[in-house]
């Protein structure tokens, strides 16, 4: 069985109205299908599908006044799990690192705090938060074609703990 990508990634929200604030006018990317589903025993969802490009979508679920499901939901995956922001994270693809640089500007020039492009070998990054649900954002670009030696699952560095925890870190 082989894949063509995703379909979808499905995340909870506190606000719909907020994150498509964010991910529509700060990111750049469309709401391209939403909708309002009653819940028979009370309350209702909200959910949106943002076209993150080529077909793959990101779409946020928020649940109100359901019974059984919490008020205050935790939306931030890696403090909800305990573990550092490097861990959890949502990655799209910039395109090139021209491209990936003029995205580190643009959200500068909006506001939004981004670390220094990181250079991980075979692709460049930078990171930055959803302020809305505390999610680590990522735009990467490849920098060379991987190679079957890439794929090998062998030691290629080491780094201190507080570079792990930098890592994600805006410099801004």
């Amino acid at each position: 069985m082989t894949g063509r990508g995703y379909s979808h990634i499905n995340l909870v929200t506190q606000d719909v109205d907020k994150t498509c604030e964010f991910y529509e006018g700060v990111l750049g990317f469309s709401v391209v299908a939403a909708g309002i589903y009653r819940v028979s025993e009370g309350g209702h969802f909200r959910h949106i599908y943002l076209d993150v490009g080529q077909g793959q979508l990101l779409s946020f679920l928020e649940p109100r006044d359901i019974p059984g499901f919490p008020e205050d939901i935790e939306t931030d995956i890696n403090s909800a799990l305990g573990v550092p922001p490097v861990c959890n994270h949502l990655a799209f693809e910039a395109g090139s690192p021209e491209k990936l640089q003029a995205i580190r500007e643009e959200l500068q020039a909006k506001g939004i705090p981004v670390t220094e492009v990181v250079d991980h070998d075979w692709c460049h990054s930078i990171y930055f938060d959803d302020p809305v649900n505390g999610l680590k954002l990522e735009y990467a670009c490849y920098t060379r074609s991987l190679t079957v030696e890439d794929a090998e699952l062998t030691e290629r560095f080491e780094l201190p703990l507080a570079a792990v925890h930098a890592l994600t870190r805006p410099t801004d």
